[in-house]
């Protein structure tokens, strides 16, 4: 028996793969290669191309593998991007969904780890989000991974699906060379393309409320995350009791003056970066607790963020592109 992995060739998703093989546990892999790269699929492991939106493709790749459950990444993940295409948004990350959960129903598995988003919770401002914090979505984007979490629940009263949904906070760096983040949206991508184009990074705003004035967010280490989704595979195939939500957070989150700081000792190239305005409604800190997957999922934070950082800077390096 295998777990399919959608969006199983992205940058999440590929690590996801990988944690699932080094526990012995078979994988399908679809995926539309939209933002995913087929370079990142292991070879050996059944590759299906093509979109979940695709009702009769679903049904086959259900039908022609033995799948015992599925870990359901794929999805449209651009929160600013989402602003002015929610109707896309909405149709890879809500249509899709309901659909996917349609032909598990068909072709009788049980068992989804959905990957939500810390957008759910839009701007907290507490020192501490915890999976109670208040849900208050600020992008199609983050309401449509909400819905997301609300489908499952629902699947679950009337079908009796097993669920679990893990809420990622700044999911960075690389656990192998031939894996990265090629999002054009994301901080880590972003700062080396501006190095490696010989352009300063941009921190926005450095008059926050915090040690050295710029922002503090969670960082998680990609590789870690993963883990924790075999850790929610296994919980369910054992039929152990599972929370509908868990945040995947480090409890303590580094500034962006911090990442600056650390990026350029890791790479070798000093800079000092640009200081722009800072970005209505940011708020000075976003942490989250992580406290309930490490008692379920065995999340902890593996990685420091000089790991987090090199690891990035390494697979980007190791890409001709």
């Amino acid at each position: 028996m295998a777990w399919l992995v959608t969006g199983g060739a992205g940058y999440i998703g590929s690590h996801v793969v990988r944690a699932f093989l080094a526990e012995g546990i078979e994988v399908v892999v679809l995926d539309d290669l939209s933002s995913g790269h087929a370079d990142f699929v292991p070879a050996g492991v059944p590759f299906v191309e093509g979109t979940l939106l695709d009702t009769a493709l679903l049904a086959k790749t259900f039908a022609e593998h033995s799948i015992s459950g599925v870990v359901h990444v794929a999805g449209f993940k651009y929160a600013g991007v989402s602003v002015s295409r929610p109707l896309h948004t909405y149709e890879q990350n809500v249509t899709a969904t309901a659909l996917l959960l349609a032909a598990m129903q068909d072709a009788g598995v049980g068992r989804i780890v959905f990957s939500s988003s810390a957008a759910v919770y839009g701007t907290p401002f507490t020192d501490l989000v915890t999976e109670e914090t208040a849900k208050s979505p600020e992008s199609p984007y983050g309401e449509s991974k909400l819905i997301g979490e609300w489908l499952l629940r629902d699947q679950a009263v009337a079908a009796g699906l097993a669920h679990t949904s893990l809420r990622y906070f700044n999911v960075v760096g690389s656990g192998s060379a031939d894996l990265r983040d090629t999002s054009p949206h994301n901080l880590f991508p972003m700062v080396f393309e501006a190095l490696i184009d010989g352009r300063t990074p941009r921190i926005n705003g450095n008059d926050y409320k915090t040690a050295d004035g710029t922002c503090v967010r969670d960082y998680i280490h990609v590789a870690d995350l993963a883990i924790s989704h075999v850790a929610a595979a296994r919980r369910l195939d054992a039929g152990l009791a599972i929370a509908p939500v868990y945040n995947l957070g480090s409890g303590e989150g580094v500034s962006v003056g911090e990442i600056m700081s650390t990026v350029a000792a890791v790479t070798g190239i000093p800079f000092s970066p640009e200081i722009g305005p800072r970005r209505s409604g940011d708020p000075d800190r976003i942490v989250a607790s992580g406290e309930m997957a490490a008692r379920d999922l065995d999340w902890k934070m593996r990685h420091t963020l000089d790991d987090m950082v090199r690891s990035a800077w390494e697979s980007r390096q190791a890409s001709s592109v």
